[in-house]
């Protein structure tokens, strides 16, 4: 087995009958946003402090949801993982309430327990989604089901977020690094479902072990993908997402908040995790991943 054989097994892919899409990527484009990564990442410490820290979020929901599947997981113990989704954390107070939080759990119990089925993952994700209201208030709620199925089990469910790619307004990491020269002119014809973050997985294991990186592939790809839209959302002057991105103090700050490692604000136990009234929540045991 080659070496590019055993990482591809290790990253656990779907059964053969996805099919995956074909995916035309910019192989400069990556360069450049791997490069920024490693130079960003210099100033905290190094990638490999980046790389532990992404593990011990994982850590962190698979002892929370993996062995109840999210059935039985209190109140209190959700709550502590919220502040490591940045997708979601300022958005999902309502249901962090003593009377709706039995429902969110239940939903989450159904998308966990068909986890080991992954021919299922767009129609569990469905039903997830469908558990809520559709409206643009409840938008987040897809981000949640890809945020629980990724971290809790990465090595089988890519990120699936909507800033990774987002069909329906035709943006995210996918279009950032679309080949082609004038791709903000065009419409990618992708979806937005399970085969096609796998073939993104699979194209950036592809160019990482092009570039040297044999271990720890899964937490490097989740790392580029945040600085390629990190890097997208500084283009953009700072305006996109103005809520949850102000202007940043250092290269990888952006890229942080993408992947929730600045849960906890510095220096204080205090999270990002908003409560129903805007206040937000307090964690006992100060859990930062990174400054």
């Amino acid at each position: 087995m080659s070496m590019l054989q055993a990482v591809t097994a290790r990253l656990a892919p779907a059964p053969a009958e996805i099919e995956r899409p074909h995916l035309d990527l910019s192989g400069p484009r990556l360069a450049i946003a791997f490069e920024a990564l490693l130079a960003g990442s210099d100033a905290h410490g190094g990638i490999e402090r980046y790389v532990e820290a992404l593990q011990l979020k994982h850590t962190l929901f698979q002892e929370a949801l993996r062995e109840c599947e999210g059935r039985t997981v209190a109140l209190e113990t959700f709550k502590a993982l919220c502040p490591f989704m940045a997708s979601i954390r300022r958005r999902i107070g309502a249901y962090l309430e003593e009377d709706k939080f039995p429902m969110l759990r239940d939903a989450i119990g159904e998308l966990l327990a068909g986890a080991a089925d992954t021919a299922s993952t767009d129609a569990r994700i469905e039903q997830f989604i469908n558990r809520f209201p559709d409206d643009k208030a409840h938008r987040w709620v897809r981000d949640l089901a890809g945020e629980v199925l990724h971290n809790t089990y990465p090595e089988r469910y890519p990120l699936m977020c909507r800033w990774v790619w987002n069909r329906k307004s035709n943006t995210g990491v996918l279009r950032e690094i679309w080949f082609g020269d004038d791709v903000d002119h065009i419409t990618i014809d992708v979806a937005s479902n399970y085969p096609t973050f796998l073939m993104l997985r699979e194209e950036l294991s592809q160019f990482l072990t092009d570039n040297g990186v044999f271990s720890d592939v899964m937490i490097y790809i989740d790392l580029i993908c945040a600085q390629v839209y990190a890097d997208y959302i500084c283009a953009q002057g700072g305006t996109y997402l103005r809520a949850d991105f102000s202007s940043p103090d250092d290269p990888m700050q952006h890229a942080r908040r993408l992947l929730g490692l600045d849960g906890v604000k510095a220096g204080t136990d205090r999270t990002r995790l908003k409560a129903i009234d805007g206040e937000a929540y307090v964690i006992e045991d100060d859990q930062k991943l990174l400054d």
